[in-house]
C-alpha cells in the first residue's frame, strides 16, 4: 500500500499547533516548524519559572551581597540562602520573592524561545548518520559548540530585558533600606535605563551575560540533548519520564557549574550605577570585576549563589523539559 493509500487520521489543534499533523498506521508523523519549537520553549520556560523563579530573586541577592556591604562599610555579609530568602520573606512578602517576574517572563520571548531553535537549526547541521549503526550522532564537542553559539545569539537579543529584570530583583532591598524605588515596572525599567545611559545602557554587561549564556546553553540545552542520547544508549532505555528526568539534572548541575562565575560578574556589571556618558561606576568592565571580586572577597566569591542556582537550574531543568516533551507529545511531534 502506498502512501497515499494509507489510511490517515488528521489532527489540528487551533491552539497548539500550527500545522497539520497525522497518524499512519498507528505511527504518529511529526509535523516541522520553527514556530511550534519556539512556541512550546515559551511556554515550557514560562511554566518553570512559577515553580522556581524565587531561587533567581535569592540568587541574586547573594551575587550582590559582598558588593552592597563594602560600600556601606558594614563589613562582610553573614547571610546565606536561607537567611537570604527568609529575609526577603519577612521584610518584602511575595511580592520581594517574585520580583522582576514580568521581565523574566517577557525575557522568555527572546531568550529561552530562540536559544532553543537556534541551538536546533545548528545541531540539525552538526549531527550525522554513523555508516556502522545507522544512527544520527552529535559528538559532545559539536553539541558544546552549537549550545555556545546559539545561547550567545539569544542572549545579545535579550540582553536588554536582563538589566531590567537584576534592577527590579533588587527593588525591595532598596525599598527595605530606605532608598527610593527606582522603578516598579518592565516599561518603566527600559525608559529609566535608556534616559539615564542611552542605548549603551540597555546591553550593559553584554560580554559577561553573553559568556554566561554560552555556557548555561551548552551545559543545559546541549548537555540534556547530549545526555538523554548516552543514558539511553547505556541503560538501553526508551525515551520516557525517567530518561528525562535524569537528563534534566545531569543538565542542571553542568549549567550551574559552568555559568555561575560569569553569572555573579554579569549580576554586578548590570546592576552598578553609571555616570551620565553610561560607563559604570564601580566596574570598568568584566575583567576589573573579576579581579575586584577576587582580591576583595576571595576566590570563593566566584561561587556565591551556587546552591540556590543549582537549587533553580535543576527544578528548572526537570519541569522544562518534562513541560516540552509532553506538549510536543500532544502535538504528535516527535522528542526533541
Amino acid at each position: 500500500m502506498t502512501r497515499e493509500d494509507a489510511p490517515q487520521n488528521y489532527i489540528r489543534h487551533k491552539y497548539l499547533s500550527p500545522t497539520i499533523c497525522y497518524l499512519e498506521n498507528g505511527k504518529t508523523q511529526p509535523f516541522s516548524g520553527m514556530f511550534a519549537l519556539y512556541f512550546n520553549t515559551f511556554l515550557g520556560a514560562t511554566n518553570a519559572e512559577f515553580f522556581t523563579y524565587p531561587m533567581d530573586v535569592t540568587k541574586t541577592r547573594l551575587h550582590l551581597q559582598g558588593e552592597a556591604a563594602e560600600k556601606s562599610g558594614r563589613g562582610k555579609p553573614r547571610l546565606g540562602m536561607m537567611g537570604t530568602a527568609l529575609g526577603m520573606a519577612r521584610q518584602e512578602g511575595l511580592s520581594g520573592l517574585y520580583a522582576g517576574l514580568s521581565a523574566m517572563i517577557i525575557r522568555n520571548l527572546f531568550f529561552n524561545g530562540l536559544r532553543v531553535v537556534f541551538y536546533d537549526c545548528l545541531r540539525s547541521r552538526l549531527a550525522y548518520v554513523d555508516p556502522g549503526s545507522d544512527k544520527e550522532v552529535l559528538t559532545v564537542s559539536r553539541g558544546f559548540g552549537a549550545g555556545c553559539l546559539a545561547g550567545c545569539a539569544a542572549q545579545f537579543i535579550a540582553n536588554p530585558l536582563d538589566v531590567v529584570k537584576i534592577r527590579m530583583q533588587m527593588e525591595g532591598r532598596r525599598r527595605a533600606l530606605g532608598h527610593p524605588a527606582r522603578v516598579s515596572n518592565v516599561r518603566q525599567a527600559l525608559g529609566d535605563a535608556y534616559q539615564h545611559g542611552g542605548l549603551r545602557s540597555l546591553w550593559k554587561g553584554c560580554g559577561p551575560s553573553c559568556a554566561r549564556a554560552m555556557l548555561m546553553t551548552a551545559g543545559d540545552t546541549a548537555c540534556y540533548d547530549l545526555s538523554k542520547r548516552h543514558f539511553m544508549a547505556w541503560l538501553q532505555w526508551p525515551d520516557d519520564l525517567f530518561i528525562q528526568f535524569l537528563s534534566s539534572i545531569s543538565a542542571g548541575f553542568a549549567a550551574s557549574a559552568l555559568s555561575t562565575p560569569t553569572d555573579v560578574v554579569k549580576s554586578r556589571i548590570m546592576n552598578q550605577p553609571t555616570d551620565k556618558s553610561g560607563k559604570g561606576l564601580h566596574y570598568k568592565n568584566a575583567f576589573d570585576c573579576y579581579l575586584k571580586l577576587i582580591t576583595q572577597e576571595g576566590p570563593t566569591a566566584m561561587y556565591k549563589g551556587f546552591i540556590p542556582c543549582w537549587m533553580r537550574i535543576g527544578p528548572w531543568s526537570v519541569v522544562f523539559w518534562v513541560t516540552f516533551k509532553n506538549l510536543r507529545k500532544l502535538q504528535g511531534q516527535t522528542g526533541f
